[in-house]
C-alpha cells in the first residue's frame, strides 16, 4: 500500500533521514521506534507532505506522492493523528469533527461518518458543545482520532498517541487503534512506549540517526537483544 524508498530529508544542513526504506502493507500495523531525534517524526512529516524530501520516493498504491501538498495527500487517503493532539481549542467538539470532514473524499458522507465516530467515542456526544481545549488529555486524543476518521482515511499515522496520558487512558487509546485495525484500517504507529508498540505491531522498524537499523515482526524485535538492551532496559 505504502512504500518508502531511499528517503533523504534535511533541515538546512542537518540530515534527519538518510536513505530510509520501508513498506506498509494493506491492513498492517507498522511500528516505527527509536530514541528522540532518531528521525521518527521527520518520517511522518515527509509522508504527510509537511516537509519535502531531498531524495527518494513515497509511493502510495504505486504512485509517487513525495512533495505533494498536505491537503492532496490527505485527500488521497492518508490521515494523521499528530503528536500533542492538535485539536482546535476554542472550537467545540462538534466543530472540530466537522473540520475533519472538509476533505473532498469525505464531504458527501459527513452524517454517516459523524454517527460512526460518535458511536465509537460516546463521551464526545456528551461533550459535543464543549470547547475542545477544556477536555481532558484522553478526551482530546479521542477527539483527534475521531476528527481524523471523519476524513475517511485508508491509512492513519499515529504520532506518540500515548504522550501525556495516564496508563489506563493509554490502554484505551491503544485498544482503539487495535479495533480500527481489525475493521480494516492500516496504521503506522510512532510510540514512545516501545514494548507496547511492538506488541501491537505486525511489523516494525528501528530508526537510529535517521537510518533504518533493524526491521522485522513486532515479536522478532521484542526478542532481539539489541532492542531489549537499547529500548527496554533489559
Amino acid at each position: 500500500m505504502l512504500a518508502i524508498e531511499n528517503l533523504d530529508v534535511f533541515y538546512g544542513d542537518a540530515q534527519a533521514l538518510d536513505g530510509v526504506s520501508l513498506t506498509v502493507g494493506q491492513g498492517e500495523i507498522v511500528a516505527i521506534v527509536g530514541a528522540n531525534g532518531a528521525g521518527k517524526t521527520s518520517l511522518i512529516r515527509a509522508i504527510a507532505g509537511m516537509v519535502r524530501p531531498a531524495a527518494g520516493r513515497v509511493l502510495l498504491h504505486g504512485s509517487d506522492i513525495a512533495g505533494l501538498p498536505t491537503h492532496r495527500i490527505c485527500d488521497l487517503g492518508i490521515g494523521q493523528v499528530a503528536e500533542g493532539r492538535q485539536v482546535f481549542p476554542t472550537m467545540t467538539v462538534l466543530e472540530n469533527l466537522e473540520m475533519g470532514a472538509l476533505l473532498p473524499r469525505a464531504r458527501g458522507h459527513q452524517a454517516k461518518n459523524l454517527e460512526r465516530v460518535l458511536a465509537m467515542f460516546p463521551i464526545l456526544v456528551e461533550r459535543s458543545g464543549q470547547a475542545a481545549g477544556t477536555l481532558s488529555g484522553g478526551e482530546q486524543q479521542m477527539l483527534a482520532i475521531a476528527r481524523c476518521l471523519m476524513g475517511e482515511p485508508e491509512l492513519v499515522m499515529f504520532d506518540e498517541p500515548s504522550l501525556g496520558l495516564s496508563p489506563a487512558v493509554t490502554q484505551a487509546v491503544l485498544q482503539t487503534i487495535r479495533d480500527l485495525n481489525r475493521d480494516g484500517l492500516t496504521c503506522v504507529l510512532v510510540e514512545q512506549n516501545v514494548a507496547v508498540s511492538l506488541r501491537l505491531a505486525s511489523k516494525a522498524y528501528v530508526l537510529e540517526n535517521g537510518r533504518v537499523t533493524l526491521s522485522g515482526t513486532g515479536g522478532e524485535l521484542l526478542a532481539d537483544d539489541r532492542v531489549r538492551k537499547a529500548y527496554l532496559g533489559m
